[in-house]
């Protein structure tokens, strides 16, 4: 008989509501009967304000399911803004010979790109909420359990007409939380992936004059914007891929997807991987 597979659910970042519980529900439920044994880390839920536990508390349940052999795949069903707490208590050694995939998202960006920079492992962008919830439940779906087109975003070229290399970073404002510190990964030679969820022209922009004075530009061999759910949201002017043009200039490649982001209907893409886009 075939063994079981094994998943692990946690919540790095910020703790869910209550009224989240017939959520997470739905996703366990759904999780084992696509024949999946599911562990589920003991701080998922907000008991002090914002916090599931501190830091150190909901890093150990992820080492815990990184230091389980028979868990493949770590999905964490948080966001927000507290996950980069849990960085200086994960051993990267032991993630870095586990057979554990983590996937995340938005704040999560934090978590894949330490992940990335200590041991060169691929991680996933990706919410596994949008199983359930969200809309577009059965296409996510069938993109889970077949894992065709769940990882081939379509995108268009609006500056140069190649790039490749391997992608790192996510979402722009959690990925800057890492400039600084030893778990921002070395940009020279990648793909940067940028997108957002809040934040209007002022908070865009200067999101990427940071990038621009860090020398992040001069350093990629491209960049792929996400979606910015709030700039288009509001039908901003400038537009996002105005800002980026200012921002990244003229000799660096630009391309754009509308599959990558915080939308419910948004596709994952791995953040490790080498990736090579031509128009």
């Amino acid at each position: 008989m075939e063994k079981q597979r094994k998943v692990g659910i946690v919540a790095c970042s910020d703790g869910l509501k209550n009224d989240m519980g017939s959520c997470m529900e739905n996703l366990t439920g759904y999780l084992k009967r696509s024949d999946r044994k599911v562990e589920v880390s003991r701080f998922i839920y907000a008991s002090e304000g914002p916090f599931s536990g501190t830091g150190f508390q909901r890093a150990s349940e992820l080492m815990r399911m990184f230091e389980d052999p028979d868990i493949e795949e770590i999905y964490d069903v948080s966001g927000g803004d507290l996950a980069n707490q849990v960085l200086p208590y994960l051993d990267f050694e032991k993630i870095s010979s586990s057979r554990a995939v983590f996937w995340g998202y938005s704040d999560l960006s934090t978590v894949i790109n330490a992940i990335y920079t200590m041991t060169g492992k691929k991680s996933v962008l990706y919410q596994v909420r949008n199983l359930v919830q969200g809309g577009f439940e059965e296409i996510q779906k069938k993109r889970f359990e077949k894992r065709e087109g769940l990882f081939s975003p379509r995108f268009e070229f609006v500056q140069g007409k190649h790039m490749e290399g391997v992608v790192v970073g996510g979402n722009i404002r959690c990925f800057l939380k890492l400039a600084g510190t030893p778990y921002f990964p070395d940009l020279k030679e990648k793909i940067l992936l940028l997108e957002s969820l809040g934040g209007d022209v002022p908070q865009m922009a200067t999101a990427l004059e940071q990038l621009k004075q860090m020398g992040a530009f001069h350093q990629v061999r491209g960049v792929l914007l996400g979606t910015f759910t709030a700039m288009e949201a509001g039908g901003c002017s400038p537009d996002i891929i105005t800002l980026a043009k200012d921002a990244i200039g003229k000799e660096c490649p630009i391309a754009r997807t509308g599959e990558i982001g915080h939308g419910k209907d948004s596709k994952g893409i791995m953040i490790g991987e080498y990736l090579k886009l031509d128009v």
